[in-house]
């Protein structure tokens, strides 16, 4: 914290310091504090994603996988992490999924407001900046790692987006727990003007590698591809870790013995309820049975 340090002259006469500018430690005494008297600082929960996008000559494909995860507990097998900003703009969210929902939620609402007001198509740019300006008025307190793409009247973008609001524009782009995998498939394999069969296959590859590589990472292999006034959306397009074996219960009706069966019947009752008021004025008596 910073203070600024002024002089101001007391009661009787003397000159005063204070420390108005500068820094302030008085949290680290309060740590200190806490520390001493047992109290243990939260820790914070791993988040585990692999997400990842790449241009191609005719427009973008973005990739995620389907993982959710708790800590150490898998919760979710099946998730959707690419969300809908515009009809010509997608965004993969990784962080904490309340985070990357909602930020990409409230940013989708303000884009249709400034459509309907300008008449325009959305640019990818202009959605670039209201997610960086949203998550940077929050420091980084707002868990949400983005990777934005989308083709616009300029052409096709990509744009990574860090939780305290920087961002990176490159021709391909990785983020999450499982992004150094995904990055070796893209320096690897990627070049200028791929055609749309190869950047497919090549953000594919960079999700599995992060998949196999990454605890965190998981479950199958969602795509986006993006044209010019077009949007495929390839919802599992590969189960990359499928179940080999599962355990089959054959188990036949009566296996387990009924030692006893009872059945009690429950006796109907009429409840008033307080008189109401219907449309009309008059007052209506109500009953129930119970």
């Amino acid at each position: 914290m910073l203070q600024r340090r002024s002089n101001q002259k007391e009661e009787d006469g003397t000159e005063q310091q204070h420390n108005d500018m500068g820094f302030s430690f008085d949290l680290c005494l309060r740590n200190e504090f806490l520390t001493k008297n047992g109290y243990k600082p939260p820790l914070v929960k791993k988040t585990g994603t692999t997400i990842a996008g790449c241009i191609w000559k005719g427009g973008v494909v973005l990739g995620a996988d389907t993982r959710a995860t708790e800590g150490t507990i898998v919760c979710d097998k099946n998730c959707e992490k690419i969300h809908y900003i515009a009809p010509n703009i997608y965004c993969c969210g990784a962080g904490t999924s309340a985070d990357t929902e909602n930020t990409t939620a409230v940013v989708s609402s303000q884009l249709k407001l400034h459509r309907l007001a300008t008449r325009k198509e959305s640019k990818v740019a202009t959605a670039m900046t209201m997610l960086k300006q949203t998550l940077f008025k929050y420091q980084g307190h707002v868990s949400a790692a983005l990777v934005l793409g989308g083709v616009d009247i300029d052409g096709p973008h990509i744009y990574s987006v860090y939780p305290h609001g920087s961002t990176d524009k490159l021709p391909f782009v990785t983020m999450g727990s499982g992004s150094l995998a995904a990055m070796a498939v893209f320096e690897q394999g990627w070049k200028e003007d791929l055609e749309l069969e190869e950047a497919t296959y090549l953000v594919q590859m960079a999700i599995r590698a992060g998949i196999f590589n990454d605890l965190g990472s998981g479950g199958n292999v969602d795509l986006v591809v993006i044209t010019r006034g077009k949007v495929d959306i390839l919802r599992n397009m590969d189960i990359a870790n499928p179940r080999l074996f599962r355990r089959e219960y054959n188990i036949k009706p009566g296996t387990t013995t009924v030692l006893r069966e009872y059945v009690k019947d429950l006796p109907k009752r009429e409840v008033e309820t307080e008189r109401e008021q219907d449309f009309t004025g008059a007052g209506v008596q109500r009953t129930q049975t119970a």
